[in-house]
């Protein structure tokens, strides 16, 4: 694989909306506020879903539609988010399409069917979804021939239609980045599965990461506040659960985007309690873990590597979560010095990054913070144990793989009390 170096700017733009505070900027059918979000009030609509199971079932809805989003450059692609929630039975579903000047460049595009549990509906994305103007990438809407210079959101809330009427789901936030060109392509398709281990005799020990590279000359009269500030994230190792529960993925090998999201929950005190994961047997080394595996898979993409599905995940345990795109570590170290955590998507081939000793075709970290020389300190998941969780790496050489890999993608968790940094004028977070 072939990284291109960031570029010093890239057209990447961020809008979230925060329910039911901005409802009024959309359109509300059959939603009402509620205390936590919007939710169904008088549905305006009845629809089979065949599952993926063959079972059909009749479910009323209602639904938000965001106002067109202008993103002020020709879009490339489109990645949504949300959080809310999904009594027994409901579940939402997320639709995206293009906007150019005042009207709508392409249809809409079914982006997820997601259900907070699994046990009366299956949360997948939708393959197949292709014309000559878009196509869906799993979690991302990939604009083809089109010309799209906006995007417009559609979430629908769906209870089974024989339910109470005070069952409802709730939409709590919803938003999208879209990006122009730049260094990365759509989503690796890869994200998720096991990269290729170190091979032999390689150094995977704690002290194995890259030695901390020194200082470009006259760094000392400019260093950013986060040089020198590691974020004390706990270090998970997805290894220690290696082919354990494979119905999910395959196994603790291919869990590194559950893993990455449970270490950051668990930082900011927001991971579930032990009654929720005292499910998992044999409950192994974590089974918080297992936990997030299961409700981040995608029955679809058959894998726990969902970007979205991850982030709807964090917020059904109380902090704002929401995908992005950032253009540089630069940026990145704005989070660290405002105390936040970043779970990161890199790719890259055994040799490219030293340190991370392998090869992976997508592959999440947390950023947990910079050395005093600005490398990168990472908490990678993809390790033989916990202690060997933590490693430093090349700052030029991560920032290609990541930039190259993803284009920069990233989740932000938080409580919401916990303000994000200033954005800049092009304002992806």
């Amino acid at each position: 694989m072939t990284h291109t170096a960031p570029t010093a700017r890239r057209d990447v733009a961020y809008r979230g909306f925060r329910l039911p505070g901005d409802a009024d900027q959309g359109i509300l059918a059959g939603l009402r506020a509620g205390p936590r979000g919007l939710e169904l009030a008088d549905p305006v609509d009845r629809l089979d879903h065949t599952d993926a199971d063959g079972s059909t079932r009749r479910y009323a809805a209602g639904s938000w539609t965001s106002p067109p989003v202008p993103a002020g450059f020709a879009v490339r692609d489109v990645v949504p988010s949300w959080t809310g929630e999904t009594p027994q039975g409901c579940w939402l579903r997320v639709e995206l399409r293009g906007w150019h000047a005042d009207s709508p460049a392409t249809r809409w595009y079914v982006l997820a069917e997601w259900a907070a549990g699994d046990q009366s509906f299956r949360r997948t994305s939708v393959p197949g979804q292709r014309d000559d103007d878009a196509r869906v990438d799993t979690d991302t809407l990939v604009v083809t021939g089109a010309t799209v210079t906006g995007w417009q959101l559609r979430v629908t809330l769906l209870r089974p239609a024989d339910a109470d009427a005070g069952t409802t789901p709730v939409l709590r936030t919803a938003g999208a980045v879209a990006s122009g060109a730049g260094p990365a392509a759509s989503r690796p398709a890869a994200e998720g599965p096991p990269p290729v281990a170190a091979p032999p005799g390689a150094d995977t020990r704690p002290g194995g990461s890259a030695p901390d590279p020194a200082a470009p000359e006259g760094v000392a009269a400019t260093t950013p506040a986060a040089w020198g500030t590691v974020l004390d994230v706990p270090r998970y190792s997805q290894r220690l659960h290696a082919g354990a529960h494979p119905q999910w993925g395959g196994g603790g090998d291919s869990w590194c985007s559950p893993t990455c999201t449970s270490m950051v929950l668990a930082f900011w005190g927001a991971a579930p309690a032990p009654d929720r994961y005292a499910w998992v047997a044999p409950p192994g080394p974590r089974p918080v873990v297992v936990h997030a595996a299961r409700h981040c898979y995608d029955h679809a993409y058959a894998g726990a590597g969902n970007w979205p599905f991850n982030t709807a995940y964090a917020g059904l345990h109380g902090v704002d979560a929401f995908v992005t795109r950032l253009r540089s570590l630069t940026e990145a170290e704005a989070f660290v010095a405002a105390g936040i955590p970043l779970i990161v998507s890199a790719a890259f081939t055994a040799g490219e990054v030293p340190g991370l000793d392998y090869d992976t075709a997508g592959h999440l970290m947390v950023l947990v913070g910079f050395a005093r020389t600005g490398a990168p300190v990472l908490n990678d998941p993809y390790a033989p144990d916990d202690d060997a969780v933590r490693r430093t790496v090349d700052r030029d050489r991560f920032e290609a793989a990541w930039q190259g890999g993803s284009g920069g993608v990233a989740y932000v968790l938080r409580p919401p009390g916990v303000p994000l940094p200033p954005a800049p004028e092009q304002p992806n977070w």
